[in-house]
């Protein structure tokens, strides 16, 4: 589904971690509304706009391009508008073959837009799949399509209604944009806000980000303007809402980029950093590891890219006022950059410090 553009179309990918032996991926796409019945659906007096789903794909031939293989679907989701959809799905790089998170997918899924339209109930809910990020096991059968597997250690099996979505991981997003994981083993997510605060969330199993209710570190006003946001209450502990280690504002950006923790060696100077951007002003965003800790903000610094020895903003490289940046990393932790305004990937090369 290509129409209308604005969040539809192809999601993402994840090879499993024992790609190059079994020749298995996984694909996130949109499809038109009742394109198939949905695992995950809401009333019918609500209007979907779109379904994502999740396929694995099987190739006997892994280093042959084009790509041919078949395809088995895992499961689909009905949304309730094009925005906030199905933004990850990625594999725990550090886990190892025998570890309990070895194969195990993660998906990040958005409200769809759901809280903008009143129904915000539907994405701040162990009952419902929307604002999540979800772990599942491709290789399981004991979902209640019969199509994947829910790991037993996932916060919600034990305790549990029949209600519970037992595949939730983490819950309270509006939009779980990538998901990433430190060296140290901290899982990192992204969360885009709405009008005010861009997030950067430590994630724990059965952490809730509270949003609707929640923006960031601050509270909404879901009966008045939900452009105003307010401090937190005294009694706020009684909530258990986690929230960000770090966070910035509308004043600086609209749209957190997903990051990683520099992880490689060719940049020194990037070594304990976590860097990130935002989407849409394309600024370029870092904080010290050593600074994250729960139930603190660290200090979000910006940084700048220089081509041919001549410093310029993404805005200026692209020529658009929506640079829409990207992160990528690879298998050494070296890190890349892509624009989608003009199609470009960039690797970073090298760094200085200037005082």
């Amino acid at each position: 589904m290509n129409k209308p553009g604005w969040g539809t179309g192809f999601g993402s990918f994840a090879f499993h971690p024992d790609f190059k032996r079994n020749g298995i991926l996984y694909t996130s796409h949109a499809e038109f509304p009742n394109s198939a019945k949905a695992d995950f659906e809401f009333p019918d007096s609500i209007k979907a706009a779109l379904q994502w789903v999740i396929t694995e794909w099987k190739t006997t031939t892994p280093a042959v391009i084009p790509f041919s293989g078949e395809g088995r679907e895992l499961f689909r989701a009905n949304m309730v508008g094009t925005s906030h959809g199905m933004q990850e799905i990625t594999f725990n790089p550090l886990a190892n073959p025998g570890d309990e998170d070895y194969g195990l997918l993660y998906i990040g899924i958005g409200d769809g837009g759901s809280a903008e339209r009143d129904l915000g109930y539907l994405c701040h809910s162990k009952e419902k799949v929307w604002g999540t990020v979800l772990r599942i096991d491709p290789n399981g059968r004991d979902s209640k399509n019969g199509k994947y597997g829910i790991p037993k250690s996932n916060p919600f099996v034990k305790n549990s209604t029949d209600k519970t979505v037992k595949e939730i991981y983490a819950y309270g997003f509006r939009n779980p944009h990538r998901i990433s994981w430190s060296k140290a083993g901290q899982m990192f997510v992204p969360n885009i806000g709405q009008h005010n605060i861009e997030s950067l969330c430590l994630v724990k199993a059965g952490d809730d980000f509270g949003w609707p209710v929640r923006e960031g570190k601050f509270v909404i006003d879901l009966a008045g303007n939900r452009h105003n946001i307010f401090p937190l209450p005294a009694d706020d502990e009684k909530n258990n809402f986690t929230y960000p280690v770090a966070q910035y504002d509308h004043d600086e950006g609209n749209s957190i980029s997903g990051g990683f923790e520099y992880t490689g060696t060719k940049i020194p100077e990037l070594f304990g950093k976590f860097v990130f951007g935002d989407i849409v002003q394309g600024r370029l965003f870092y904080v010290e590891m050593n600074d994250i800790k729960l139930g603190s903000l660290a200090q979000v610094k910006e940084w700048q890219i220089s081509i041919n020895g001549e410093i310029k903003t993404l805005k200026e490289i692209t020529g658009e006022q929506k640079v829409d940046e990207r992160f990528g990393r690879d298998n050494h932790g070296e890190l890349y950059l892509t624009t989608k305004p003009d199609g470009k990937i960039y690797r970073f090369a090298s760094a200085s410090i200037q005082e």
